[in-house]
């Protein structure tokens, strides 16, 4: 099978979810789908995209990315540094699940994407146990890094 270039599939996604093409959230789906298994701030984004369009505010970004987080477009993590970061949705990428988690280091804040879901027989025992089907979940790990190990730190 073909595979479609990464613009036409960002604009069925919005289609599907019933959103307007607009240049800004292609901009901004495209820089996320670019970066995937980077976790950007609204500010990360923005940097990259202005490259491109540079009109586009700040505020822009905030909007955009709120939009495709409601419509699960995008995925965010908050993390203890106060600041949320997006990365491409998992039902943009096809998963009826998300199934990473995130490995997130003390010393130097590197996150790190850890990839499979280890929860699916916990959910199916909470399902069994108490009729709660759970639709997704988020799960982050705190530690220190590989690199910050060999360094001693």
């Amino acid at each position: 099978m073909e595979q479609k270039k990464t613009e036409e599939l960002l604009k069925e996604r919005l289609r599907e979810k019933g959103l307007k093409v607009t240049r800004q959230r292609i901009l901004v789906l495209s820089v996320l789908e670019q970066n995937a298994g980077r976790h950007m701030t609204a500010e990360d984004v923005y940097d990259l995209v202005s490259e491109d369009y540079p009109e586009i505010g700040l505020a822009t970004v905030y909007r955009t990315l709120q939009l495709l987080w409601d419509m699960q477009l995008v995925d965010r993590i908050s993390l203890d540094d106060g600041c949320v970061r997006y990365e491409i949705g998992h039902l943009f990428k096809g998963d009826a699940k998300h199934n990473h988690h995130h490995l997130i280091c003390r010393i130097c804040n590197k996150v790190i994407p850890f990839g499979g879901d280890l929860l699916d027989e916990l959910e199916q025992q909470i399902e069994d146990e108490t009729g709660f089907h759970v639709l997704d979940h988020e799960l982050k790990f705190y530690g220190v890094c590989r690199e910050c190990l060999k360094k001693g730190r």
